[in-house]
């Protein structure tokens, strides 16, 4: 069914605003879909704090530090282009890099909602040259968005 709007919804378990309203997300997702040629039916973000982040972590990744972003797509398919998911963004931690690279808030909340995406539609971060892909796509996005 292409062209049929992604199906987006935020939650957010923190008391640290969004500041992306959330028009903001389809919009992005659509963009991102038709230039990535896959199609996101259904996506999850959900935003946590510290503690709750690092359990996910734990728990999922056996990893115990706090982190932006954890993205888990449904199917674990790359074949699959018809997309599922749940992001698991760090408000605080997101905050904070707002301010470590001096970067407007609501521009950090959009680069790591993109990074998701990416991982989302099969982008991995966990070499050199996979990080500089992604953070050269991230830069292309956040132009359009």
């Amino acid at each position: 069914m292409k062209g049929k709007l992604p199906d987006v919804q935020v939650f957010n378990q923190t008391d640290y605003e969004v500041p992306l309203p959330s028009e903001k997300y389809i919009a992005v997702a659509s963009a991102l879909s038709k230039s990535e040629g896959c199609e996101f039916n259904f996506i999850e973000v959900v935003y946590v704090d510290e503690d709750e982040i690092v359990r996910i972590n734990e728990n999922h990744l056996e990893r115990d530090y706090v982190t932006d972003i954890i993205t888990f797509r449904y199917d674990e398919s790359t074949n699959n282009k018809s997309i599922e998911g749940t992001m698991y963004c760090c408000a605080p931690r997101i905050k904070e890099q707002a301010v470590e690279f001096d970067e407007p808030l609501k521009r950090e909340f959009l680069r790591i909602y993109i990074h998701g995406l990416l991982h989302l539609a099969g982008y991995e971060d966990k070499t050199n040259e996979q990080k500089q892909l992604m953070t050269a796509k991230e830069n292309d996005y956040l132009s359009i968005a």
